[in-house]
């Protein structure tokens, strides 16, 4: 039995995901997962090894609400029980790539609101709600290597990613401050075989004139599957310097 915990997950139902929660549910351990769907193998997987699953049907479009939901459900919890705890910002979106000039404003809000914004009203709603908590403190945003080096027609997933970067680097500067701080890590996960990369493959090469990268890597086999890269996403957690570099990269040296 492990020492009870609590793992929140974002962007839980495919994908990098839905493969963290799958490797995060442990007897004694309770996984909340935010997702637009609820997803019963995962609920079954729970039930079998003795974790606890909430499934939370929620859409990050409306990242309030779902601020609000975690707030509301950290207030009902006994914080003393918990060991430790642990937020995940997985969820994101590329939207419609192309050309910022041609963009449709919708979807760049739509990229926005879930890259950039959820995250960060979920951070705020994690601190606030966990900051007496006794136990450990954990925030693992998932960003990508898009948000350091920048591509064409990808400006809002460029600009979400960046941005995660450094309200991590902020967080993690104020939770110095405080005794018994979280720790905060804004985590490149490298480059992974979702749909997101199918996506990304099939868009018009007019639009997106790094496709062919995209499509390089998967002829290649240069793609972590999503086990692979949830594996070593939570080997990250468990390192004794997680939070010394509050933005990092999966794949580089300890």
């Amino acid at each position: 039995m492990h020492p009870p915990s609590l793992f929140i997950v974002t962007g839980a139902s495919r994908g990098l995901g839905r493969a963290i929660v799958e490797l995060a549910l442990v007897p004694g351990r309770t996984v909340v997962c935010i997702s637009r769907g609820v997803e019963p193998a995962l609920a079954l997987a729970a039930q079998s090894c003795g974790a606890r699953l909430v499934q939370w049907p929620v859409d990050l479009q409306q990242p309030t609400e779902a601020a609000d939901r975690l707030a509301g459900f950290l207030a009902e919890q006994d914080g003393s029980v918990f060991a430790r705890a642990v937020l995940v910002n997985n969820a994101g979106t590329v939207g419609q790539p192309g050309p910022l000039a041609t963009a449709d404003a919708a979807d760049l809000a739509r990229a926005l609101r879930i890259g950039l914004e959820a995250p960060l009203l979920l951070c705020a709603a994690f601190l606030r709600g966990t900051q007496a908590w006794p136990g450990a403190r954990q925030i693992l945003n998932i960003s990508s290597g898009l948000g350091r080096h920048a591509i064409p027609s990808q400006s809002a997933y460029c600009a979400a990613k960046a941005g995660m970067d450094h309200f991590s680097r902020v967080i993690a500067l104020e939770e110095a401050l405080r005794p018994g701080g979280a720790r905060v890590v804004s985590l490149a996960p490298g480059v992974i075989d979702t749909d997101m990369q199918g996506a990304l493959r099939a868009t018009d090469a007019r639009l997106l004139p790094d496709r062919a990268r995209y499509e390089q890597l998967k002829a290649e086999n240069r793609l972590d599957s999503p086990a692979l890269a949830a594996s070593k996403v939570l080997a990250y957690l468990e390192r004794a310097d997680f939070g010394s570099q509050p933005v990092a990269d999966v794949n580089a040296a300890a």
